[in-house]
């Protein structure tokens, strides 16, 4: 059994962050688990554009609002406490933050913890 606590974990290089947002990553690759799981705290105002190629991804909202444009038709959906969404076609996306924003993420593949964004949006694939 796993057992972690975010406000520890958030004190330890499981925390990830750039100027606009932080992910504490709660479950990694070597957990073992088949996917990874984060917190992930996106600055209000702040809007962000990403391309996951070679993962999957799942977002909870928990706080906040926003929406989220499906770049390849440009459909427009509001993000609130409570919405999910699932890039099940590897989707590129902006995500716009009006207000600060919690959200639970799952990847699948997993992520290691030391991935950082690349230019196109995206992590590299997983080893």
């Amino acid at each position: 059994m796993i057992v972690r606590d975010f406000h520890e974990a958030n004190k330890t290089d499981r925390k990830v962050a750039n100027e606009r947002w932080e992910s504490v990553r709660l479950l990694l690759a070597d957990d073992g688990m088949g996917f990874s799981f984060h917190i992930t705290t996106i600055e209000g105002g702040s809007e962000h554009t990403f391309h996951y190629k070679n993962h999957f991804e799942s977002v909870y909202c928990i706080s906040g609002k926003g929406s989220i444009e499906d770049l390849a038709t440009g459909t427009v959906h509001q993000i609130r406490p409570g919405v999910m969404y699932a890039l099940d076609k590897h989707d590129k996306h902006t995500l716009r933050c009006e207000d600060t924003m919690v959200l639970a993420c799952c990847f699948n593949p997993p992520v290691t913890g030391t991935e950082v964004h690349r230019a196109d949006g995206s992590y590299a694939a997983a080893d």
